[in-house]
Order: structure tokens, then sequence, then C-alpha cells
């Protein structure tokens, strides 16, 4: 059964542009080859609710709205019939999609961090057949731009993309996977996540209420965050990673939408008008 949450954005389009959000479904794949602490963990899921509420989110997609839009955290971890789905499953000409951290996630207990994806990345032999990245895709007049921000940082390479993209002259939907900070989110993120760090631009010292044993971010994380919120031209950001709904206006005015656990049959519908 779908739970969906419904917002509109006004931004001045002829014709409005429905969108689909789905985010986080966790998928839990997994065959007698992986290693113990893998289907330990595939086992923790629930496998037929987690597939059945894709089914269901797809279906509404596809009968109801322009675009799909996944923020990732399609799959649990790197399994061979994980790798498989997803394949197959990013070929819908619908959907449009960008990596969580969970694309990367082996359970090894190695820490995850840039270079742990890097690892993943090449051994899952190049990837899941999309742009796990950097996605863009101009639809109904709206240009969709998705960055991998799974691990809380941005590269360099990433944010020069992004200038490229808002230069086109569209009005920009960002996607990714990790919501930008905003205070009142960062309070809710850490009473959720009992003190674990979640949001992008968490930085200690422009941000003084952020506690714990943290990772700064980079310079290129830094003015990523500095250049979307003060951004006009961008009109909406979806993300998702916390595993609850949220909404928040950024300094520029844009809103963000963190989105549900789509694994629960949750999911976001925004009608752009």
């Amino acid at each position: 059964m779908l739970t969906l949450k419904k917002n509109t954005i006004e931004i001045g389009l002829e014709k409005p542009l429905k969108i689909l959000h789905i985010t986080d479904s966790h998928l839990p794949f997994y065959c007698e080859n992986d290693s113990e602490a893998m289907i330990r963990q595939g086992k923790k899921r629930n496998e037929e609710l987690s597939v059945q509420s894709l089914k269901d989110e797809m279906k509404y997609g596809e009968e109801n709205c322009d675009i799909i839009v996944h923020t990732g955290d399609l799959i649990d971890y790197i399994s061979k019939p994980c790798l498989e789905f997803a394949r197959e499953f990013l070929k819908n000409e619908k959907l449009i999609f960008v990596a969580g951290n969970h694309e990367y996630a082996k359970y090894d207990g190695k820490t995850e961090d840039m270079i742990y994806r890097m690892n993943s990345l090449q051994e899952m032999s190049g990837g899941l057949g999309v742009n796990m990245f950097f996605n863009s895709r101009i639809v109904g007049g709206v240009n969709f731009v998705g960055i991998d921000d799974a691990y809380h940082q941005v590269e360099e390479s990433q944010l020069i993309r992004l200038k490229k993209e808002v230069e086109k002259g569209y009005p920009v939907i960002l996607f990714m996977h990790a919501p930008l900070y905003e205070k009142e989110l960062y309070k809710k993120s850490y009473d959720f996540w009992n003190g674990e760090i979640c949001v992008l631009g968490s930085d200690t010292v422009a941000h003084p209420e952020v506690v714990g044993d943290i990772a700064e971010p980079y310079a290129s994380t830094k003015k990523f965050y500095e250049y979307v919120v003060n951004e006009p031209r961008i009109k909406a950001v979806l993300t998702g990673h916390l595993h609850f709904d949220f909404e928040s206006e950024l300094p520029s005015g844009a809103m963000q939408y963190v989105t549900n656990r789509g694994d629960k049959g949750n999911a976001r519908v925004i009608t752009v008008v």
C-alpha cells in the first residue's frame, strides 16, 4: 500500500509536470555465495515488502507521472542478484537515478568514504549501467540534475557540471541522496539517528550547533553547498537517506523535500506548475 506525500511547486510552466520521487528501496537480494555479514543484513530486511513497494511505486509513476526520480539506496549492498536487478531496473526510460551510499556497501567492516566508493565501483565492473555520479535530463521544460553525494561530499567536477546545467537557462530541480544542511532538519536528523551526522554541509565552523565526531566537508563540498542554497535557478532539491519525511526552505527560497523510505511504501508526488 502506497503512502504518498503531495506537493506543488510554482515556477510558471505552461503545462503542469508531475514527478514521482522514490528513495531508499533497500532491495536485499543475496545468494548463498555472499558473505555471512551480507546475508545477515539481507535477512534483517523485508524482501517481500521492499519488492512489492517498489512495484506499486513504479506502477503509480508509470500511470500518473511524467518522470520518476530515484535518489539512491535502490539496493542494500553489492551482491550479484542486487546488481543484476538494478541494471535491468534502471533501463526504464521514465526513470532517472543517482546513487546512494548503499549502492557501494559491502558490509565488510571497512570505513565507507570516497575511496571506498571507488573501490566498490571497480568491483561492480563499472557500475549499474547508468552514470551513478551525475545525471541530467530535460523533461517538460525543467532540467533534472542528479548529484551523487552518498558520503556527504561533492567533488569539484560535479559542481562544475552542475553550473553548466544551470547555465542552460531551464529551471533546475536538483536531486541527491543526502540532504543539504538546514538547522531544523539537522536537529531532527541528529535525534532520529542518535547523533550520527547524515546531512551535507554540516561544517562545525559555520554551524557550531553540530556536535560529534564528524569529517569536515571538503572545500569543494562547502562551495557546492553555498552555491546550491543561494542559486535562484534551482527551484527544488529532492533527497532521501534519512528515512523520514521533511520539508524545509533554503536561503534561495527553493524547497528541499526529504522523502521517507520507499521500502515501506512511501513516495512523494510533486506537481510543478
